[in-house]
Protein backbone atom coordinates (compact mmCIF):
# COMPACT_ATOMS: atom_id res chain seq x y z
CA UNK A 1 0.00 0.00 0.00
CA UNK A 2 1.31 3.51 -0.59
CA UNK A 3 0.47 5.83 2.23
CA UNK A 4 1.03 9.70 1.29
CA UNK A 5 2.33 10.20 4.59
CA UNK A 6 5.38 8.00 3.48
CA UNK A 7 6.46 10.36 0.76
CA UNK A 8 5.15 13.70 1.52
CA UNK A 9 5.77 15.40 4.76
CA UNK A 10 3.45 17.42 6.78
CA UNK A 11 0.60 16.41 4.67
CA UNK A 12 -1.80 15.11 7.48
CA UNK A 13 -1.55 19.15 8.72
CA UNK A 14 -1.75 20.45 5.13
CA UNK A 15 -5.14 21.54 3.64
CA UNK A 16 -5.32 18.33 1.28
CA UNK A 17 -5.77 16.70 5.06
CA UNK A 18 -9.00 15.57 4.58
CA UNK A 19 -7.72 13.02 1.52
CA UNK A 20 -4.19 11.81 3.04
CA UNK A 21 -5.52 8.05 2.83
CA UNK A 22 -6.34 7.92 -0.97
CA UNK A 23 -3.84 6.49 -3.54
CA UNK A 24 -2.52 9.15 -5.20
CA UNK A 25 -3.98 8.49 -8.37
CA UNK A 26 -7.29 8.29 -6.75
CA UNK A 27 -6.52 11.77 -5.41
CA UNK A 28 -5.43 13.20 -8.49
CA UNK A 29 -8.40 11.82 -10.05
CA UNK A 30 -10.47 13.79 -8.61
CA UNK A 31 -7.87 16.79 -8.57
CA UNK A 32 -11.00 19.70 -10.08
CA UNK A 33 -13.56 19.00 -7.38
CA UNK A 34 -10.78 18.88 -4.33
CA UNK A 35 -9.76 21.78 -5.70
CA UNK A 36 -12.99 23.50 -6.11
CA UNK A 37 -13.38 22.77 -2.69
CA UNK A 38 -10.27 23.97 -1.03
CA UNK A 39 -10.80 27.76 -3.07
CA UNK A 40 -14.85 27.67 -0.79
CA UNK A 41 -12.41 27.53 1.87
CA UNK A 42 -9.91 30.59 1.00
CA UNK A 43 -9.49 33.62 3.00
CA UNK A 44 -10.86 36.53 0.36
CA UNK A 45 -8.13 38.64 1.86
CA UNK A 46 -5.05 36.84 1.32
CA UNK A 47 -6.26 35.76 -2.29
CA UNK A 48 -7.59 37.12 -5.31
CA UNK A 49 -9.98 35.17 -6.73
CA UNK A 50 -11.56 35.11 -10.10
CA UNK A 51 -13.10 32.69 -12.15
CA UNK A 52 -12.27 29.30 -10.49
CA UNK A 53 -8.83 30.87 -10.01
CA UNK A 54 -6.92 32.03 -6.63
CA UNK A 55 -3.88 33.89 -6.52
CA UNK A 56 -2.27 34.80 -3.36
CA UNK A 57 -1.85 38.26 -3.39
CA UNK A 58 1.73 37.72 -2.60
CA UNK A 59 2.54 35.39 -5.73
CA UNK A 60 4.06 36.28 -8.78
CA UNK A 61 2.55 35.80 -12.45
CA UNK A 62 3.86 37.09 -15.15
CA UNK A 63 2.08 38.36 -18.25
CA UNK A 64 1.83 35.66 -20.50
CA UNK A 65 1.09 32.90 -18.30
CA UNK A 66 -2.21 30.82 -18.73
CA UNK A 67 -4.39 29.84 -16.10
CA UNK A 68 -6.94 27.84 -16.01
CA UNK A 69 -9.39 27.20 -13.29
CA UNK A 70 -9.85 25.22 -11.33
CA UNK A 71 -6.61 26.15 -9.30
CA UNK A 72 -4.90 27.56 -6.44
CA UNK A 73 -1.56 29.75 -6.41
CA UNK A 74 -0.06 30.06 -2.83
CA UNK A 75 2.01 32.67 -1.43
CA UNK A 76 5.28 33.75 -2.96
CA UNK A 77 4.84 31.58 -5.77
CA UNK A 78 6.72 32.72 -9.05
CA UNK A 79 4.96 31.99 -12.56
CA UNK A 80 6.52 32.73 -15.56
CA UNK A 81 5.65 33.96 -18.78
CA UNK A 82 4.94 31.27 -21.03
CA UNK A 83 3.50 28.51 -18.13
CA UNK A 84 0.22 26.85 -18.60
CA UNK A 85 -1.43 25.42 -15.41
CA UNK A 86 -5.07 23.49 -16.45
CA UNK A 87 -6.83 20.62 -15.56
CA UNK A 88 -6.80 21.40 -11.64
CA UNK A 89 -3.95 22.38 -9.87
CA UNK A 90 -3.05 22.93 -6.56
CA UNK A 91 0.32 25.00 -5.84
CA UNK A 92 1.57 25.37 -2.38
CA UNK A 93 3.40 28.35 -0.80
CA UNK A 94 7.18 29.40 -2.52
CA UNK A 95 6.95 27.16 -5.99
CA UNK A 96 8.10 27.92 -9.00
CA UNK A 97 7.16 27.67 -12.53
CA UNK A 98 9.01 28.73 -15.14
CA UNK A 99 8.67 29.38 -18.83
CA UNK A 100 6.97 27.11 -20.97
CA UNK A 101 6.16 24.36 -17.94
CA UNK A 102 3.05 22.73 -18.07
CA UNK A 103 1.51 21.87 -14.78
CA UNK A 104 -1.92 19.52 -15.45
CA UNK A 105 -4.10 18.43 -12.67
CA UNK A 106 -1.25 18.30 -9.97
CA UNK A 107 -0.97 18.71 -6.39
CA UNK A 108 2.65 20.78 -5.92
CA UNK A 109 4.05 20.99 -2.40
CA UNK A 110 5.80 23.97 -0.96
CA UNK A 111 8.93 25.16 -2.33
CA UNK A 112 8.84 22.99 -5.53
CA UNK A 113 10.45 23.89 -8.92
CA UNK A 114 9.61 23.07 -12.55
CA UNK A 115 12.68 25.41 -14.12
CA UNK A 116 11.49 25.63 -17.45
CA UNK A 117 10.04 23.41 -20.70
CA UNK A 118 8.98 20.80 -18.25
CA UNK A 119 5.61 18.46 -18.67
CA UNK A 120 4.10 17.40 -14.65
CA UNK A 121 0.52 15.58 -15.43
CA UNK A 122 -1.16 14.25 -12.99
CA UNK A 123 0.84 13.85 -9.86
CA UNK A 124 1.80 14.52 -6.55
CA UNK A 125 4.94 16.31 -5.79
CA UNK A 126 6.08 16.69 -2.27
CA UNK A 127 8.20 19.48 -0.68
CA UNK A 128 11.62 21.06 -2.27
CA UNK A 129 10.60 18.84 -5.53
CA UNK A 130 13.11 20.20 -8.47
CA UNK A 131 12.82 19.14 -11.69
CA UNK A 132 15.65 20.85 -14.07
CA UNK A 133 14.83 21.83 -17.40
CA UNK A 134 13.17 20.00 -20.14
CA UNK A 135 12.37 16.89 -17.40
CA UNK A 136 8.81 15.02 -18.28
CA UNK A 137 6.56 13.24 -16.02
CA UNK A 138 4.30 11.74 -18.22
CA UNK A 139 0.50 10.18 -18.05
CA UNK A 140 -0.48 8.24 -20.18
CA UNK A 141 0.49 4.74 -21.81
CA UNK A 142 0.51 5.62 -25.32
CA UNK A 143 2.34 3.18 -26.46
CA UNK A 144 -0.24 0.04 -25.11
CA UNK A 145 -3.57 -1.13 -25.95
CA UNK A 146 -4.03 -1.25 -22.45
CA UNK A 147 -3.40 2.38 -21.28
CA UNK A 148 -4.11 1.85 -17.55
CA UNK A 149 -1.23 2.74 -15.43
CA UNK A 150 0.61 0.52 -13.49
CA UNK A 151 2.59 1.25 -10.20
CA UNK A 152 5.07 -1.02 -8.55
CA UNK A 153 4.48 -1.56 -4.62
CA UNK A 154 7.39 -3.58 -2.95
CA UNK A 155 8.41 -4.74 -5.76
CA UNK A 156 5.23 -6.18 -7.53
CA UNK A 157 3.52 -4.51 -10.19
CA UNK A 158 -0.36 -3.09 -9.59
CA UNK A 159 -3.36 -1.77 -11.04
CA UNK A 160 -4.37 1.60 -10.34
CA UNK A 161 -7.71 1.53 -11.91
CA UNK A 162 -6.68 4.71 -13.91
CA UNK A 163 -5.49 5.52 -17.93
CA UNK A 164 -4.07 8.54 -16.38
CA UNK A 165 -1.40 9.17 -13.48
CA UNK A 166 2.06 10.52 -13.64
CA UNK A 167 3.95 10.29 -10.20
CA UNK A 168 4.42 10.65 -6.76
CA UNK A 169 7.69 12.25 -5.87
CA UNK A 170 8.81 12.32 -2.39
CA UNK A 171 9.91 15.57 -0.70
CA UNK A 172 13.53 16.65 -2.02
CA UNK A 173 13.67 14.70 -4.80
CA UNK A 174 15.68 15.64 -7.62
CA UNK A 175 14.53 14.93 -11.64
CA UNK A 176 17.72 15.89 -14.00
CA UNK A 177 17.61 17.72 -17.24
CA UNK A 178 15.50 15.94 -20.22
CA UNK A 179 15.02 12.90 -17.94
CA UNK A 180 11.71 11.13 -18.45
CA UNK A 181 9.28 9.39 -15.29
CA UNK A 182 6.99 6.94 -17.31
CA UNK A 183 3.49 7.12 -15.85
CA UNK A 184 3.25 5.37 -12.62
CA UNK A 185 6.62 6.47 -10.85
CA UNK A 186 6.61 6.31 -7.53
CA UNK A 187 10.01 7.56 -5.85
CA UNK A 188 10.78 7.89 -2.04
CA UNK A 189 11.61 11.35 -0.17
CA UNK A 190 15.15 12.34 -1.84
CA UNK A 191 15.29 10.25 -5.09
CA UNK A 192 17.58 11.39 -7.73
CA UNK A 193 16.91 10.74 -11.15
CA UNK A 194 20.02 11.52 -13.43
CA UNK A 195 20.05 13.48 -16.26
CA UNK A 196 18.54 11.83 -19.62
CA UNK A 197 17.67 8.77 -17.54
CA UNK A 198 13.69 7.21 -18.65
CA UNK A 199 12.36 5.82 -15.22
CA UNK A 200 10.28 3.47 -15.92
CA UNK A 201 8.60 1.31 -13.04
CA UNK A 202 7.21 -1.30 -15.29
CA UNK A 203 10.41 -2.09 -16.54
CA UNK A 204 12.42 -1.50 -13.29
CA UNK A 205 12.37 -3.98 -10.31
Amino acid sequence: MIRLTDYIADISQSPLAPWVDLAPWALVSQAPAVVRQLLAQLPADDYLIENEIAVHRNATVEPGALLKGPLIIGAECFIASGALLRGGCWVDAHCIIGPGAELKTTFMFSGSKLAHFNFVGDSVLGHGINLEAGSIVANYRNERVDKEVLVRVDGVLQRTGCDKFGALLGDQSRIGANAVLAPGAVLAPASVVGRGQVFDAEVSA
